[in-house]
């Protein structure tokens, strides 16, 4: 309690602060004068870094400061360095013939690891951070190409995207639903027909092939090999993009898929496309030119067309403007 009335400690000499708590008295010891002084320095110091440096929150920012520092603006400036130090090596590139890349061993290992990082930013979320690709989403890693896997066809496919509204180049196909137009037992039929394709069936052998050749053929082919130019997949490579189960072919057969890709060419720069393309091609499946060596054996049809998507067959396949 406190009874206000101070006096002298008869012991230390100090005045009491007049508390006093079962009869324990509150000595009226000064602070110490280097706590003062220290407490002094960090209002002082306080005062000087708010007139000079962001401090004070307002309703959308905050005080500038007389310096007119801040991180944000080191870190831009930063960035700006970087990229005026890789601004040549960002020409090269965007100059240079994709099929060249690799031939300057400096500028492939610049697009390599460039490549690399945006692909890590950018695709990952949905192909993996190591490319392996997910249910829905393609396995970058193996030599199966839906458009096909030449570094022209990987950088047309990231610069337009597949199915999608924006980008009036994209890659377009769409497969029907066919459980509008099949029996549920037609459909169970194709579907065990379907999973016996990579263990060397004959597509059009049996009730299976019978459905096959009226329904699928057109854009798997007869040989079930698949169509690049409608990204119709190799069926007989045991590569299942949604699953090879007996569901889950049948909500493919029955419903269709429709995966969509986002154009990434209204987002990268021309170089970044670039450096991705060659990232992709180079993690293990990527096919080389048409003509610098012989077709991937069990390859789409339009391997044997120019691999370059704006001389071949992929405009009349994309949705016109």
């Amino acid at each position: 309690m406190s009874d206000n009335k101070r006096r002298v400690d008869p012991v230390t000499g100090t005045e009491t602060t007049g508390h006093s708590w079962d009869g324990i008295e509150e000595l009226n010891n000064p602070l110490p004068r280097w706590w003062l002084w220290t407490f002094y320095g960090t209002v002082v110091f306080s005062v000087i870094y708010v007139v000079l440096y962001p401090a004070i929150p307002l309703l959308n920012s905050a005080t500038g400061g007389a310096l007119g520092w801040s991180t944000r603006g080191d870190v831009a400036a930063a960035i700006a360095e970087v990229d005026a130090s890789q601004a040549d090596m960002r020409a090269s590139l965007v100059e240079t013939d994709l099929a060249a890349i690799d031939k300057n061993e400096a500028l492939f290992s610049f697009a390599t690891n460039a490549g690399g990082a945006i692909f890590r930013t950018n695709c990952s979320q949905c192909h993996g951070s190591g490319a392996a690709g997910a249910l829905g989403y393609p396995n970058l890693l193996d030599d199966e190409w839906l458009w096909g896997g030449t570094i022209e066809d990987i950088a047309f496919t990231i610069r337009h995207g597949i199915r999608n509204e924006v980008d009036p180049d994209a890659r377009y196909s769409q497969m029907p639903a066919f459980g509008d137009m099949l029996e549920d037992d037609q459909i169970a039929t194709l579907v065990t027909h379907v999973q016996s394709l990579p263990g060397g069936a004959d597509p059009l052998s049996g009730p299976g092939g019978e459905l096959f050749e009226m329904n699928c053929a057109a854009c798997h082919g007869a040989n079930a090999k698949g169509d690049r130019t409608l990204g119709a997949p190799n069926l007989t490579d045991a590569i299942w993009l949604y699953g090879s189960s007996d569901e889950q072919l049948t909500e493919v057969i029955s419903r269709g898929p429709f995966g969509v890709m986002p154009p990434w060419g209204g987002r990268l720069s021309e170089a970044e496309v670039r450096a991705v393309a060659t990232y992709v091609h180079g993690l293990g499946g990527g096919e080389p030119q048409v003509g610098e060596n012989t077709i991937p054996e069990g390859a789409g049809a339009t391997d044997a067309a120019p691999s370059d998507p704006d001389e071949g067959p992929f405009e009349e396949d994309a949705p016109q403007e």
